[in-house]
């Protein structure tokens, strides 16, 4: 009689849809698909996080049902662009309406600012926002062009109740025609582009003056392609384009400035895809997901493809950018980057995005399905702490990345997710193998709610109709264990450890198979660490 054989194996190396099922055979790490899970940098697939009304229990929209066009974490709250109007709010209950007209040049109290007449953003679109933390404020100085109106500039002083604050709004005119659609802040200078009449003209204001772009010390540049993206980086102002990236240099230098080409066969497809991680810059290209980074050489960069193991994907999103309303962030705790791509046909609960996930290996990817965020920011508060939140074409602002649940048109809705592995063949296809048991390693999340009911699905010789194949099985409860002193009685779970070992039975025979961990509902989140197979070798064919 065979003996039992082990086979084991740990989660990591994140999404892959570009491998054949035979060359997966070798990686049994790699996930087929991983919907709502994340890579933990550490090891495992974590499911997601979901996210939470910004206000809590007596949260509002700032303009009803109007689409979410901008965010942005600023001061003790949030600016949002929505509709043809910004707001902002500290609470997520009271929202103030700041595009306002005739705002003194002093600034306004709350009252004052209240009682002037609406300067509407008449056709407001997607919305770039920009910060600059000059002198005038200790929350800094706010820039947001849309691309159909003058840029907009607002700043706040004051501390404590908003009734104590003062209030600073104005537009900026660039030129007499000009409504830019991005804004960066690069060594103290605004610097704007993406104009409709001029869409390959970048302009920069004066030194510390990010509302004056007239005279001296205000420059123009204009390029032979369309400018679609502005980041600062590593001392230098990167231009992206359509189909080309440069620097802007010497802004400070009106006789000198200039544009430097970094690569005239690159491009970007969307701006709204660049943020830094990682001391890189992450883009959108026509051929996927490139970072821009520096090398060891003073004002060198170089370009690479890491988005090579969600190719698919990459394709199918810029096969159709131009539908797709996109929108990134980093989340620096967990060095992700997120991307969203939002197609307005297509209900909040079939959102979709991926992350990447930056390990010691490189990015590691898994996709989102439920998280809409038509605008979506990280930053921190006035009180040192990071904030992350995210606004959706209901016009609802959430907490990003907390809680349990997702949250479509304002009730809380499951989290739908799957892993699932590639088929495995345990050293050799040709050998029968009768399958006994699988020891399931998972990590429970304690500060989440402690406890989750995943489901294990196990598929037979590549889903062969003439095999028979396994039920579903629900995996006993996975409950998060309770520290001593910091537990209560009739309200903590005791007796599990730290990363709990799922002991599944399975029925069948095969020679190769693969697994299928699921959950969909509104309960804690938790890692998938690995899983162990014992199986009996049951003769060749």
């Amino acid at each position: 009689m065979s003996q039992s054989q082990p086979f084991g194996f740990s989660c990591k190396g994140g999404l892959n849809t570009n491998l054949s099922e035979i060359e997966m055979l070798r990686q049994p790490g790699i996930a087929t698909e991983l919907r709502n899970f994340e890579v933990d940098p550490d090891g495992g697939y974590r499911r997601v996080s979901g996210f939470t009304d910004y206000g809590g229990d007596d949260t509002a929209r700032p303009n009803a049902s109007n689409d979410i066009l901008g965010i942005k974490v600023y001061a003790d709250g949030v600016i949002v662009c929505s509709g043809t109007n910004i707001y902002f709010s500290n609470d997520g209950e009271t929202w103030i309406q700041i595009n306002k007209a005739s705002v003194a040049g002093s600034g306004d109290n709350l009252t004052a600012l209240n009682g002037r007449s609406v300067a509407a953003r008449t056709a407001q679109g997607q919305s770039s926002i920009a910060l600059f933390e000059g002198s005038k404020s200790i929350y800094g100085e706010i820039v947001i062009c849309d691309g159909a109106n003058k840029p907009f500039y607002f700043y706040m002083t004051g501390a404590g109740a908003l009734s104590t604050r003062t209030f600073f709004v104005d537009d900026i005119t660039v030129s007499s025609t000009d409504a830019p659609s991005i804004a960066t802040v690069h060594n103290n200078f605004l610097v704007v582009a993406g104009q409709t009449n001029a869409p390959n003209t970048v302009r920069n204001s004066h030194l510390l003056e990010v509302d004056n772009f007239t005279g001296d010390g205000a420059n123009e540049v204009v390029l032979a392609d369309r400018v679609v993206g502005l980041k600062s980086f590593r001392g230098d102002c990167i231009v992206f384009c359509r189909n080309s990236i440069y620097k802007f240099v010497n802004m400070e230098d009106s006789t000198n400035a200039a544009i430097v080409p970094i690569t005239k066969n690159v491009g970007c497809v969307d701006g709204n895809s660049i943020q830094e991680i990682g001391g890189d810059l992450v883009f959108l290209s026509p051929d996927g997901v490139r970072t821009l980074a520096g090398t060891s050489r003073i004002g060198d960069v170089e370009l690479a493809s890491v988005s090579r193991n969600v190719q698919r994907i990459i394709s199918n999103i810029v096969d159709n950018i131009n539908v797709l309303t996109i929108s990134s962030v980093v989340l620096r705790s967990k060095s992700q980057y997120r991307l969203y791509y939002n197609d307005p046909s297509v209900a909040a609960p079939f959102s979709r995005g991926i992350i990447g996930t930056f390990t010691g290996q490189g990015f590691e990817w898994s996709e989102t399905l439920g998280i809409e965020a038509t605008a979506v920011d990280s930053g921190f508060l006035a009180n040192g702490l990071e904030a992350i939140v995210h606004g959706d074409t209901d016009g609802y602002i959430y907490n990003h990345d907390k809680g349990i649940t997702f949250r479509h048109g304002g009730a809380a809705s499951n989290i739908d997710a799957l892993y699932e592995t590639p088929y495995l063949d345990f050293g050799d296809m040709g050998t029968r193998k009768t399958l006994q048991y699988a020891k399931i390693s998972v990590t429970p999340d304690r500060e989440s709610g402690g406890f989750s009911d995943p489901t294990l699905k196990v598929q037979y010789d590549f889903q062969d109709v003439n095999v028979q194949q396994p039920p579903i099985y629900q995996l006993p409860t996975i409950r998060a264990g309770s520290s001593f002193g910091a537990a209560f009685f009739n309200a903590a779970y005791f007796g599990s450890t730290d990363n709990p070992l799922i002991r599944q039975p399975i029925e069948g025979s095969c020679y190769t198979s693969n697994f299928k961990i699921a959950s969909n509902d509104q309960e804690a989140s938790y890692t998938i660490n690995g899983i162990y197979i014992n199986y009996v070798p049951a003769g060749r064919r």
